[in-house]
C-alpha cells in the first residue's frame, strides 16, 4: 500500500506533514488527553469514547469526532411509561434512522435528518430530550424527503423529490403551505435559505436548475440549464449559503463546485472528475465553515475533503467502515454557526458529527478554562 506526504497550510498559519496510506482517502485516530481539548463537548448528550482527530500529531488537529446520532434512544431520557411499553410488547420501542440524506441544525440546539428510506423526517431535539417524526400525516404527510432547512421563527422547508415540491411546517411541526405548482418542480433535493434576503434556493436534480422562491411560495427565478458551461450544471444535488449570502452548490456530474452571489451571478468553480486528492468521483454533501473553508462530502471515496476559497485541498479525514468517525456511503452535510460538521452516513443509518477545531473553537475553549 502506497504512502505519500503532503504538507499544507490552513488559514495561512498551519502547516501540517500528513502521511496518507492511499486507500480511500486515509483515516487517522489518536488518544487525545489535552484537557482543552475536553472542555467543549460539542453536542450535549453525544458521548464518544476517547478522542479522534485529524490529521495527526505533533501537527495540531483542525477536525475532531464528537459522536453519532442514530435512533431516538440518543436523545430521549428512559422512561417508566416507555420501560412499561417495551415490556409488554415484548421488544424495543425505539424508531431510527435508515436512510439519512439531508442535515440541518439550527440555533436551539435541534438536529434535522430528512430520510428517504423512511419517508420522514427525525428531529433530535436537545433541549427538551425529544425524539420528533415529521410528516407523517395530514397535508404535511411525506414520500422522499431530502432536503431540509429551518428559519429563525422555526419554520421548517423540506424538500420531496416524489411529491415534487417543498413543504413547509410551522415551529410545532404543524403544516403551512406547499411549494412548487405542479409541474414546476420534478427533483427537488438541496435547500438553503437566506432569511435576510427572504430567498429559498431549491436544487432541482433533474431539470439541472436552481429554483429561487420567497417563503410564501411565490417563484423569483431561476439559475442555470444542463450543460458544462459556467452556470451550467449536470445532475446538481446540494447547495449551502455562507454567512455572506454566497451560493455553493455541488454539480455532481459535472464532477465541480460552482458558487455564485446571492443574485445568482456566476463567481467560480473548482474540481474535476478522478480518484486523486482534490478529485471527485461521486461528489454529495457541501457546506462551508465560519473560516471559509469548503467542505466535500464523496460518497466514493466514504470522506470530506476541505478545500481552501480558492479550491485548493487542505485536509480530508475519514475513510469507509463502520467504526466511530467512519463513514460508508456518505451523502448530504451542514456545518452550524459553531462549525459543528454533521454528515449523513447512509449504510450506517446514523449522522456523524464532527468539530472542525478553528479560532472560534480555540477562543471558546480558553474561555471556558479562564471560568
Amino acid at each position: 500500500m502506497a504512502v505519500v506526504v503532503l504538507r499544507f497550510k490552513l488559514q495561512g498559519s498551519f502547516s501540517y506533514n500528513i502521511i496518507h496510506k492511499m486507500y480511500c482517502g486515509g483515516f487517522y485516530k489518536n488518544l487525545i488527553t489535552a484537557i482543552s481539548l475536553l472542555l467543549i463537548s460539542g453536542c450535549a448528550g453525544i458521548k464518544a469514547e476517547g478522542e479522534l482527530v485529524w490529521p495527526l500529531p505533533p501537527d495540531e488537529p483542525r477536525v475532531r469526532y464528537i459522536g453519532t446520532l442514530s435512533t431516538s434512544r440518543d436523545i430521549e431520557k428512559e422512561s417508566f411509561g416507555k420501560t412499561l411499553k417495551t415490556a409488554v410488547l415484548g421488544g424495543d420501542v425505539i424508531e431510527g434512522l435508515r436512510k439519512p440524506y439531508g442535515i440541518h441544525a439550527d440555533k436551539d440546539g435541534r438536529v434535522y435528518v430528512a430520510d428517504t428510506g423512511l419517508g420522514k423526517v427525525l428531529i433530535f431535539d436537545y433541549v427538551a430530550n425529544k425524539f420528533v417524526i415529521l410528516g407523517i400525516e395530514g397535508s404535511g404527510i411525506l414520500t422522499k424527503p431530502a432536503g431540509i432547512t429551518t428559519d429563525s421563527a422555526g419554520r421548517i422547508f423540506v424538500t420531496d423529490t416524489v411529491q415534487n415540491r417543498v413543504i413547509v411546517y410551522d415551529k410545532d411541526t404543524k403544516f403551512l403551505l406547499g411549494i412548487g405548482k405542479k409541474g414546476e418542480l420534478e427533483q427537488p433535493v438541496g435547500i438553503a435559505l437566506n432569511e435576510r434576503l427572504d430567498r429559498l434556493y431549491i436544487v432541482d436534480t433533474k431539470i439541472h436548475k436552481i429554483f429561487v422562491f420567497n417563503t410564501k411560495g411565490d417563484k423569483l427565478f431561476e439559475i442555470g440549464q444542463r450543460g458544462t458551461n459556467d452556470s451550467e450544471f449536470n445532475y446538481p444535488t446540494n447547495i449551502f449559503v455562507d454567512k455572506e449570502g454566497r451560493l455553493y452548490v455541488m454539480d455532481s456530474m459535472n464532477f465541480r463546485v460552482q458558487i455564485f452571489d446571492a443574485e445568482g451571478k456566476f463567481i467560480k468553480k473548482f474540481g474535476e472528475v478522478g480518484t486523486g486528492y482534490g478529485q471527485f468521483s461521486k461528489p454529495k454533501g457541501i457546506a462551508v465553515d465560519s473560516e471559509g473553508h469548503i467542505y466535500v462530502v464523496d460518497s466514493a471515496f466514504n470522506n470530506i475533503q476541505i478545500f481552501d476559497a480558492e479550491g485548493k485541498l487542505l485536509l480530508f479525514f475519514s475513510n469507509m467502515g463502520s467504526k466511530r468517525g467512519e463513514l460508508w456511503l456518505p451523502a448530504g452535510m451542514y456545518i452550524d454557526e459553531n462549525d459543528k460538521i454533521y454528515v449523513a452516513d447512509q449504510y450506517n443509518r446514523r449522522v456523524n458529527i464532527y468539530q472542525y477545531m478553528g479560532e472560534k473553537y480555540k477562543a471558546e475553549a480558553q474561555k471556558a478554562v479562564k471560568n
